[in-house]
């Protein structure tokens, strides 16, 4: 288990993460329900520019559901144990990723589909 000390501190840390992501996904997608105006030879870069912000959105929202599952265990006071196999994360790990839910060996296993 990690320390009530450092569990706090992580806390902040996620809740400050949570309200960051929360207001990048805000005005992204405010800016991709803009109704495209453009003249012909600008309607590319705008549609560009959408379709990096849909794929934007996508990378947000799986770090928000990180950051909420992380915020989850600290309630229930599981911070820091790896949801797949029940053992410590690496603090190494937590230091620098503090929402991670897996010990590195077991996200490396979850990448490689196994």
């Amino acid at each position: 288990m990690v320390e009530a000390k450092r569990v706090e501190r992580e806390k902040k840390y996620l809740w400050q993460e949570r309200t960051q992501v929360m207001s990048e996904l805000a005005h992204l997608r405010e800016a991709i329900q803009v109704q495209i105006n453009a003249a012909p030879e600008e309607a590319d870069a705008e549609i560009t520019n959408r379709e990096t912000n849909i794929i934007l959105i996508g990378i947000l929202e799986r770090r928000l559901h990180h950051l909420d599952t992380a915020l989850q265990a600290i309630e229930r006071g599981t911070y820091g144990v790896c949801m797949r196999c029940g053992q410590p994360i690496e603090a190494e790990r937590l230091a620098v990723r503090p929402e991670a839910i897996l010990r590195l060996a077991c996200q490396k296993a979850v990448e490689a589909g196994k």
